[in-house]
């Protein structure tokens, strides 16, 4: 056959044009996954060859140390827990592995095979903390396509005894374990510790090419935390409290012991209590607010102590100083009443505080005046957070000691119309028994960083609040009233020891007056007076079949002195009755 040379040569130039049109194509894609897409492919890359290890940080220890042998105990640790995870994909018989499984792990069997018997699934996760036990026995089955992964879990060795101080870690929706609440919640950041990453390159076979470069940031271990708590105190005062609210049928209760020299807390419990190993097991969440620092409450009379030491130190009153209990006072429409409706005549500074007359602190603060009266509550640290190292502090409230009127500061002197909290009771009255000096609270002694170092706590003095002479004269007052008056069940036999009780009335919910028969019972006091060991405030909320503190409140504070005063070997100082 004879073939025509044009069209051979047609045919040629056309089969040219598709090599070069084929080598632009190329080039130019070329061009753009070299010089266009550079970033994107490169990434592919680095993805490819490279890996990203996350490093995650150890979260830090929270301990106790004896003050008496110096050693240290675990109240927040870490331990390794175990998830059981399956591959059904591998699982050849999910209803066997669900009849073996099930009772060990103690899962619906028919809810565990319908996760087994999936076999397009590769990842399912069955049961979280398993312990070593449960772990032993569900490795014992060596059923295939069923596997463990150790998990750090926080555990808490002591249980609900200082739950609310110590808060719990929970999870996030997005699986982060983040501190809540009470020192978990306050020191999150310091002792979740910051996470590192390593970079390095690999090969195809997923080897580390020990030639490159391998770059990243050291992971920093979370720091430990030394609490100024005494553990053999807490367990103890926790315990009491417990059995002392359940006794009296009463709503919650509070303890808190301060060291009065320094502002460090021996102990802060409180009842309801949770057990934060099992947080999430919690019925009603104002069992994580710790009462001692969340729950500010009018006190009642155990501010009238407040506002005798503010006139003492103005040189307005002294315990002799005398007043004409003649009964009721009006003040514009108001009129104050004694517990007691008895006029008991004429009568000392003293015998105020003893039998707690209402009318006697409403002559004693109108002779302060209302602006001296607010300066010294301010000054004692009511109205304002204690700066306490602990989440969900209130600061309490003094607002109305800010309106006009003689019923505001006359209400206050007695502990009616301003809150506060157990905490800030304790610090005023430790202000009493440091010779008028008010301290910072300390609960974190110490801390231990993950490089070695370590940061201590130095008491702090926040202000003088009164001079020497008006601490001592209100000390000698509240010896009285422990003697004397209505403080008598929180005497401990052998020693001397100042304190005041406090019955105060419940603000109806929705304002407008108090509840009727309901009241909540305080006692804060300290011992012994010569060398002052501790101070402690008891809160009592609603004990049933008592009304005034000095049989709900007091006696328990009585008990828990005693203990103290063993506890720390402090021989008596008076003749034992």
């Amino acid at each position: 056959m004879i073939h025509d040379d044009r069209v051979i040569f047609s045919r040629l130039r056309l089969v040219g044009a598709g090599f070069l049109m084929l080598g632009a194509l190329i080039v130019g894609q070329l061009f753009r996954v070299q010089v266009l897409e550079h970033g994107f492919y490169s990434a592919l890359a680095s993805d490819q060859h490279d890996f990203i290890q996350r490093l995650f940080p150890v979260r830090g220890q929270i301990l106790a140390r004896d003050p008496k042998t110096g050693e240290t105990s675990l109240l927040a640790a870490n331990r390794k827990l175990a998830l059981v995870y399956a591959n059904p994909s591998q699982i050849k018989d999910p209803k066997l592995a669900a009849q073996k499984l099930a009772p060990i792990l103690g899962l619906d069997e028919a809810d565990l095979y319908a996760k087994l018997a999936d076999p397009k699934s590769q990842y399912r996760p069955l049961k979280k903390q398993v312990p070593d036990d449960i772990k032993a026995q569900v490795l014992a089955l060596g059923l295939a396509g069923i596997s463990m992964a150790d998990e750090d879990w926080r555990y808490y060795p002591e249980g609900t005894s200082g739950a609310q101080v110590l808060g719990f870690v929970g999870t996030t929706d997005d699986g982060r374990r983040v501190g809540r609440y009470g020192l978990e919640g306050y020191f999150d950041q310091a002792l979740t510790g910051s996470q590192g990453t390593m970079s390095s390159e690999h090969d195809s076979l997923g080897n580390v090419i020990a030639t490159a470069d391998q770059s990243g940031t050291p992971v920093k271990d979370g720091d430990n935390l030394v609490l100024t708590l005494d553990r053999t105190v807490e367990y103890f005062v926790c315990q009491k409290l417990e059995a002392w609210v359940a006794q009296y049928q009463a709503e919650r209760g509070s303890v808190v012991i301060i060291e009065p020299k320094t502002g460090a807390v021996i102990a802060m419990c409180n009842t309801p209590t949770f057990d934060p190993n099992a947080y999430n097991q919690v019925t009603d969440a104002s069992a994580y607010n710790n009462t001692a620092i969340f729950g500010a409450y009018e006190p009642g009379s155990v501010f009238k102590a407040i506002t005798m030491a503010a006139a003492l130190d103005a040189g307005k009153v002294t315990p002799d100083t005398p007043f004409n209990d003649n009964g009721p006072v009006q003040i514009g429409p108001n009129t104050i009443h004694n517990a007691d409706p008895k006029p008991r005549g004429l009568v000392t500074m003293t015998d105020v505080l003893d039998f707690s007359l209402n009318t006697g602190l409403v002559e004693v603060v109108s002779r302060l005046g209302p602006e001296a009266f607010r300066n010294y509550v301010r000054n004692f640290g009511f109205g304002q957070k204690t700066g306490i190292e602990l989440q969900t502090e209130s600061p309490g409230s003094t607002e109305e000691l800010e309106h006009s009127g003689e019923i505001w500061s006359a209400t206050a002197s007695f502990g009616q119309g301003v809150s506060v909290t157990p905490l800030q009771l304790a610090l005023a009255y430790a202000a009493f028994a440091d010779n008028g000096v008010l301290m910072k609270p300390i609960i974190v002694a110490e801390t231990d960083h993950a490089d070695g170092t370590k940061d201590v706590a130095r008491p702090l003095a926040v202000r003088r609040v009164l001079s020497e002479r008006a601490a001592k004269l209100i000390t000698a007052m509240l010896v009285s009233v422990v003697e004397k008056g209505e403080g008598k069940h929180a005497a401990v036999p052998g020693y001397w020891i100042a304190g005041k009780t406090g019955t105060a009335q419940i603000p109806k919910a929705g304002g407008g007056g108090y509840e009727v028969g309901s009241t909540i019972g305080s006692f804060a006091g300290f011992g012994p007076i010569e060398d002052p060991k501790f101070v402690m405030v008891v809160r009592i909320d609603r004990p049933q079949g008592v009304n005034f503190a000095e049989s709900s409140a007091a006696p328990l504070w009585g008990d828990i002195a005693k203990y103290l005063l063993d506890y720390y070997e402090v021989p008596p100082t008076r003749p034992v009755k």
